[in-house]
């Protein structure tokens, strides 16, 4: 994934030189490899203060990092955090205006952002009723989708004749969430787990501002489905990318 990263951004550097300093920018997000994200920028002018742009952002499933701190947030111990894992994918459309200079200097932003988040989450559950039974995790496998719309103010700088630098100053969105997880086990559960599932599933029907339904559905399966308002915030982004 790195290398196909790499090469889609130096595409513009292998062009004819005489086409650079035109109306499309390439932009590769420098701030968010440090979390692991691949983030890239198609940008282009429609008008001497207006333009358009989309990217596509790619983190793969992994461990979350700082998972202490998100058990510290949502405080279930229902949920091994330890083993939670998240990847998601981003589409964010936008529209600059840009006062002074075409694709450069202070702009402000109106976007959307449509994300997919893919999640497995292990959900605990214990083998009987018996005091000191042994704790097992059922782990639920799915997506939460989220639509949001946001505002973002910024600035774009020139940093040589091929380069510019872009910085999202503040920014932030909002919208709606839902989601749908199922756990496959693989063997058939007693009545006894069964029930020690439904029950710790019940107890996570709300998590904040989101609420969940949960359902065990046969002896080695169940579902979670989730609602919930979505909000973000962009912010200190650093995008070095390529004018042509």
């Amino acid at each position: 994934m790195k290398k196909i990263f790499l090469i889609i951004f130096l595409l513009p550097f292998l062009s004819n030189a005489q086409v650079l300093g035109g109306n499309n920018v390439i932009k590769a997000n420098l701030s968010s490899l440090a979390f692991g994200n691949y983030h890239l920028t198609y940008e282009r002018a429609l008008l001497k203060k207006l333009s358009i742009s989309v990217s596509y952002r790619y983190m793969p499933k992994k461990t979350v990092p700082l998972s202490n701190l998100l058990e510290k947030y949502i405080d279930n111990k229902d949920v091994n955090f330890g083993s939670f894992e998240m990847g998601n994918t981003a589409i964010t459309p936008e529209l600059r205006l840009y006062p002074v200079k075409k694709l450069k200097g202070f702009y402000l932003a109106a976007y959307g952002r449509f994300a997919d988040f893919d999640l497995s989450v292990p959900v605990r559950y214990v083998a009987s009723s018996l005091p000191g039974s042994p704790t097992e995790y059922a782990t639920f496998n799915g997506k939460i989708k989220s639509s949001s719309i946001g505002f973002m103010i910024g600035t774009q700088f020139r940093l040589a004749k091929k380069l510019v630098l872009d910085w999202w100053i503040i920014g932030g969105h909002y919208g709606s969430s839902k989601g749908d997880l199922n756990a496959l086990i693989n063997r058939n559960l007693s009545p006894i787990e069964q029930q020690s599932l439904q029950a710790t599933l019940d107890d996570l029907k709300e998590i904040g501002p989101f609420k969940f339904e949960g359902k065990v559905t046969s002896p080695n399966t169940a579902n979670v489905k989730s609602t919930g308002p979505w909000a973000g915030v962009r912010s200190m982004g650093l995008s070095l990318g390529v004018r042509f």
